[in-house]
């Protein structure tokens, strides 16, 4: 089994999912390949992306849709 990426957006979105995920006890890996503070003139903001294990989908995809009609 391995992650599946189950979010891609903006950061505070991101944040906020994550934070419902791991209330409900599922594990979530956060990547965010943003790299203003490496290349200062570089303003472009790159997309957010969370993972999970694929066996936690069964339990992670009822607070993901409920977070996805929220916004």
């Amino acid at each position: 089994m391995g992650l599946i990426k189950i979010f891609s957006g903006q950061e505070i979105l991101a944040i906020t999912l994550k934070e419902k995920l791991e209330e409900a006890n599922i594990n979530v890996v956060l990547r965010n390949n943003n790299q203003a503070n490496v290349l200062p003139s570089v303003q472009t903001e790159k997309a957010v992306e969370l993972f999970i294990q694929e066996i936690d989908f069964g339990k992670a995809n009822p607070v993901i849709e409920e977070y996805r009609l929220s916004i």
